[in-house]
């Protein structure tokens, strides 16, 4: 069976609501913590953007459940250099309970600098150039890398823990599954996609780790409950390129406005139905993932703890 995780939106929730949850989750049996990374935002009634490093560090002093970034952009916002110093004192911090998890990001969170956003293709390769540099660099020696990307000159990370960082790389697509097998420790996804993971495992993945995300939203009365999840997370519902290219929260908030009801409801359970919930964890395990983070949306969390701990969490341990 696969290990259940609970999902900490940093776009949702501000540091210390984050580090609540964190402490919830852990008591109401979850065994392993996601959490986002971003600048902005995807629209401002999500309204939060705590700087993750900052966040993970707090975490660290409450729970003893391991952390995986759900997922942190090495390649333009902030130097791959910079990347591994954070992930290598967290991993300090929670005493090798920590997996970087990287993407090749969002303009959203990316174009704050005023650097170009690349194509597909380049953001890959950026990507890769980038874990090369984070894995040099927590072997603790001295590192010059003249690379295509990225320059790095007599750099040492001196704070390092016991054993290298796990790197898993994010994937969405065939190519991007490709990638991941080939240079990750893991894959991290959001989507309950058995082509993509199988995809994976053929290219190098094997039998390493797959972690999946989701979100729910529990509550009493399952039609505003779907209301909420709308308003403030209509933007999982946008087709194509979109989460990729858009600039802006404003920019998400326009396009948010095409996505009917009807298409949040196909994928985020609303409302406190426990087979609901059941059965949307269960769709990612079935797909291959090994191990599910689960983030609540609503206000509801004495509810949604209350939920899982009884009722969703046995249930999905005894299939």
């Amino acid at each position: 069976m696969a290990s259940i995780g609970y999902f900490l939106s940093c776009e949702q929730f501000g540091p210390a609501d984050l580090v609540d949850q964190a402490r919830r989750a852990e008591q109401a049996g979850f065994e392993r913590l996601w959490i986002s990374d971003h600048f902005h935002p995807w629209n401002d009634a999500q309204g939060q953007s705590p700087f993750v490093w900052g966040v993970i560090g707090a975490l660290s002093e409450v729970t003893s459940l391991p952390i995986t970034t759900g997922v942190t952009c090495p390649t333009v916002r902030i130097h791959p250099a910079i990347i591994a110093q954070a992930a290598a004192t967290a991993a300090v911090q929670l005493d090798g309970r920590f997996v970087l998890g990287v993407g090749s990001g969002e303009a959203l969170n990316e174009h704050i600098l005023g650097d170009p956003w690349p194509s597909v293709g380049v953001r890959q390769d950026m990507m890769e150039e980038a874990v090369d540099v984070v894995r040099l660099l927590h072997k603790g020696q001295n590192v010059s890398h003249h690379g295509v990307y990225y320059e790095v000159q007599d750099a040492r990370i001196y704070t390092l823990p016991a054993q290298p960082v796990p790197i898993y790389v994010s994937a969405f697509g065939p190519q991007a599954a490709e990638l991941a097998g080939r240079i990750g420790d893991g894959m991290c996804t959001t989507m309950p996609d058995a082509e993509v993971i199988k995809k994976f495992r053929e290219s190098g993945g094997g039998s390493k780790p797959v972690q999946a995300g989701t979100k729910v939203n529990w509550g009493r009365d399952a039609d505003a409950a779907l209301t909420e999840a709308h308003r403030l997370w209509a933007n999982e519902g946008l087709p194509g390129q979109l989460a990729q290219t858009l600039p802006r929260p404003q920019d998400f908030e326009d396009a948010m406005s095409l996505v009917p009801k009807e298409t949040i409801a196909e994928s985020v359970t609303c409302g406190p139905d426990v087979d609901a919930h059941v059965a949307q964890l269960r769709e990612y395990v079935e797909a291959g993932a090994d191990e599910v983070y689960v983030q609540q949306i609503g206000p509801d969390f004495d509810g949604f703890f209350t939920a899982y701990e009884k009722d969703v969490l046995p249930a999905l341990r005894a299939v």
